[in-house]
Formats: structure tokens, C-alpha cells, sequence
């Protein structure tokens, strides 16, 4: 069910879905997308806990980011968000941006995460300055930056529906959130956050991903205390929607085993 959460004047756009005793579990997407893109995560987690997906500031439906709006900026916004919504913790995941925001989530308010899940994501690129300025030379035409880049994104063959997706997707994205989304993703330096964080962290990856690669999620698993990691095959930088029966299937069991402890 999408709908507008009102924070101090500000509104941030969701979806929802399901109910029960569960915890819940809060979905946050990349630079190049918003909500819409966890439908697949959204049915399935649904059934048993609620089940949420935020659009960032100035993506979807929330309203247009301030100048300066930073990924420390972003978690902020998701934390009111959820206080908002009455959910006072859940198990955070984020991929790619999501899992720079989620980070700083934890850092910001670590009581607030029972357990973080981070997909196709880094502490810190490697390439992230180089990227953040192709970027800004591709925002200036959303929908052509689209077309040239989702068989980068997308493990090969890609599925056509899928790529369609997410070409429509980063299609509709507003040119000056994208930049401010591609500064808090590519320009983050995260390792000392990823290195504090103390709860349950599982860490997911395409073994085709080209944006993200593998050797990233194998940085970022060795800075975390006691995370686990997995690899999706077959799938790219977006794994919740080319392998999201992989993806569910994976997440699924790692809340079961924090849940039961």
C-alpha cells in the first residue's frame, strides 16, 4: 500500500505491506531507482511482518531534496520515517546506495537496527570519484543514461522485462536527486562505520555484478564483526530484482536465524 509519511513538514514516500508480531523489515534502494523497486520483496516478506520500502529525499514521492542533502541526511530521513510509522526497530536492507544509507543508519542509531542487510554495496569505491562524474556528465538526460547503462547493471542476457524496469525507473528520477544521490553513494568512505557496526550483518552480492564487484562485498564482510556473506549467481548489481527468489530465499533465512537467536 504506497502512501506519504509527514515529518516536521516534510514528506518521504513508502510502501507497505503486510502485518504481524514479527519485526519488521525496511527496504532502501539505490541511486539509480526508488521503492517501486522492491515489489518482489514486498509480496514476499509481507506475509509474515510488515514490510517496507522509502523512496530518499527528492526520489518518488517524497518531497524535493535541500541543497547539500547528504546519505547522513538520507538516514535521518528514514529513521523519522520509521518513528513515524510506529516501528520502533526492524531489520534494515539496502542495496547498493541503500547499503551506504543503512550504514549510516546504524551508525546514526544502531537501537534501531535489528540487523542489516547490505547488497551490491562497499564500505568505500575504489572508483567512486570517477563514477560520481560520469554521473554528473549522464544526469543531464536521465532516460539516455538509462538506456546505457542497464546492460552494465544487469547480468547478461538480461531479462527484458526487468531491464524495461529499471530503464522506466531511472527514467523518472529528478536530475538534481540523482546528483545528490550519486555524491552520498560513490563519494562514501565508510570503513571505520562498517567496522562498529554490532549486530546480526549479512552481505549480498551478484557474482556478475560489474558496479559493485564481488571483491567490494569481500572488503566490507572482512570489516564487519562476525558478518556472513553470499553470493547470487547469475545475477548483477541488481539482485532483489534479477534473482528474487535467490534474494528472498537468502534474506529470509538470515532473519529466521537472528530472530531465533
Amino acid at each position: 500500500m504506497p502512501g506519504i509519511i509527514t515529518n516536521n513538514g516534510y514528506d518521504i514516500g513508502y510502501t507497505e505491506a503486510g502485518t504481524g508480531e514479527a519485526t519488521p523489515i525496511i527496504f532502501l534502494h539505490g541511486v539509480g531507482s526508488d521503492k517501486s523497486v522492491w515489489h518482489p520483496q514486498l509480496a514476499h516478506f509481507g506475509r509474515a511482518r510488515r514490510a517496507i520500502a522509502f523512496d530518499y529525499p527528492g526520489y518518488g514521492h517524497s518531497d524535493p531534496a535541500p541543497k547539500g542533502t547528504t546519505r547522513d541526511d538520507y538516514a535521518d530521513a528514514i529513521i523519522s520515517a520509521m518513528h513515524e510509522l510506529g516501528v520502533d526497530r526492524a531489520h534494515i536492507c539496502g542495496l547498493s546506495l541503500g547499503g551506504v544509507v543503512a550504514i549510516a543508519m546504524h551508525h546514526a542509531d544502531p537501537e534501531r537496527c535489528t540487523s542489516l542487510t547490505l547488497a551490491d554495496t562497499f564500505a568505500v569505491h575504489p572508483d567512486g570519484t570517477g563514477i560520481y562524474r560520469r554521473s554528473l556528465d549522464g544526469s543531464h538526460d536521465l532516460p539516455a543514461m538509462a538506456e546505457a547503462r542497464a546492460d552494465v547493471l544487469l547480468a547478461q542476457p538480461a531479462d527484458r522485462a526487468v531491464r524495461r524496469e529499471v530503464v522506466a525507473t531511472m527514467s523518472r528520477i529528478d536530475p538534481a536527486a540523482y546528483r545528490i544521490g550519486a555524491e552520498a553513494v560513490w563519494l562514501a568512505d565508510q570503513r571505520d562505520r562498517a567496522q562498529d557496526i554490532r549486530v546480526p550483518t549479512l552481505v549480498l552480492v551478484g557474482d556478475q555484478d560489474l558496479v559493485t564487484p564481488a571483491d567490494l562485498s569481500s572488503e566490507l564482510f572482512d570489516l564487519i564483526p562476525d558478518a556472513r556473506m553470499q553470493v547470487i549467481t547469475g545475477a548483477g548489481h541488481l539482485t532483489n530484482l534479477e534473482k528474487p527468489d535467490a534474494f528472498n530465499r537468502i534474506v529470509a533465512q538470515f532473519l529466521d536465524e537472528v530472530e531465533r537467536g
